[in-house]
């Protein structure tokens, strides 16, 4: 089970009132009335964390005219309640190993944020981080072993953002690329500044 499902989970769980829903459905399918006369909320409070309940699965609904029942979801109990301790398991002293789904959304998340549909940058990142994200992109675009020219390297960055001499910087300045006699390859990546390092 993926990290973030496992993350969800605990986070719907995080809450006495859905516990004691689970508690209480533990015993059989009960209407949304039912629920909230036996826990002392409104129905609409009920609904609400429902609605949380449902997202990871932990309960089902079905409607009989204007009622809903709610039901226990056995299956994905008994997933969720083994799934934290195989991850543990299964990954114990390996570090990032359980991180590697966080980082694929962060970069995911900052590719969309900081690139219009059509591929351009609409600015350079602040943070060294997104920063990093952002430089890596554009590089995987330039062919491994290949010599260019520094306007070559200004003609392929201008495609992206219009200060290609700061960006051209920064490919040197993390490592990225490497500069002789005015021509640029790309550094073998070990050598690149590892954004997935940086809190």
């Amino acid at each position: 089970m993926q990290l973030e499902k496992i993350v969800r989970y605990h986070k719907a769980v995080a809450d006495p009132t859905r516990v004691r829903m689970l508690v209480l459905l533990a015993g059989g399918e009960l209407s949304g009335l039912e629920l909230a006369e036996k826990l002392c909320i409104s129905p609409a409070t009920v609904t609400h964390h429902a609605a949380k309940l449902r997202e990871v699965s932990l309960i089902g609904e079905r409607r009989d005219k204007n009622t809903i029942y709610f039901k226990l979801n056995r299956y994905f109990m008994n997933a969720y309640s083994t799934a934290m301790l195989d991850l543990i398991e299964k990954n114990k002293g390996e570090e990032g190993v359980p991180v590697e789904d966080t980082h694929k959304r962060l970069r995911l998340s900052v590719l969309k944020n900081f690139f219009t549909e059509s591929g351009k940058l609409k600015h350079i990142p602040a943070q060294l981080k997104k920063k990093l994200i952002v430089l890596e992109h554009l590089v995987l675009k330039l062919e491994a072993g290949r010599s260019y020219t520094e306007k070559e390297i200004n003609a392929f960055i201008s495609q992206f953002h219009e200060d290609f001499a700061t960006i051209r910087r920064e490919f040197i300045m993390h490592q990225y690329m490497y500069r002789d006699n005015q021509i640029y390859e790309l550094n073998p990546r070990e050598l690149w500044a590892k954004w997935e390092t940086l809190s």
